[in-house]
């Protein structure tokens, strides 16, 4: 069931089981829905759309997940409802080390997403290190 209380039934899709280590699925089959919302990527910015935290990994990831989260809320959802996530990074050695600040808030809202990660040259800002693109359905 997603946040707004309409039946939508998730079923992951799993091939093989190691990516479920990793706290993501291969895929998920979302049967029901009533609303999708696509998410424009959201990174380390403050209310006004400027760049915050230069060089902090830790505390980009932390602020793009409370962005999403900001979208989500403002449509009536939450992580719970994500079932993909595209991470960009412009250092995926570095995201890495920090990956537990991103998949400790989808544990935290029960979730397991089809993700992606994919290291880029640059994001819209020079100073961003990291960006989330999701998709949710609820």
């Amino acid at each position: 069931m997603g946040s707004m209380g309409v039946d939508v039934e998730r079923t992951t899709v799993n091939p093989w089981p190691w990516s479920v280590g990793f706290g993501f699925n291969q895929g998920e089959v979302v049967s029901g829905q009533s609303r999708t919302l696509f998410c424009a990527g959201q990174g380390a910015t403050d209310a006004g759309g400027r760049p915050v935290h230069e060089g902090d990994m830790a505390a980009q990831v932390e602020l793009s997940v409370a962005n999403l989260e900001a979208v989500l809320a403002a449509a009536g959802m939450s992580l719970s409802d994500v079932v993909r996530l595209t991470v960009y990074t412009t250092d995926v050695d570095v995201l890495l080390e920090h990956y537990g600040v991103l998949t400790g808030r989808l544990r935290a809202a029960g979730v397991a997403t089809a993700m992606t990660l994919l290291g880029v040259q640059r994001l819209a800002f020079p100073s961003m290190l990291v960006e989330l693109e999701a998709t949710a359905v609820a």
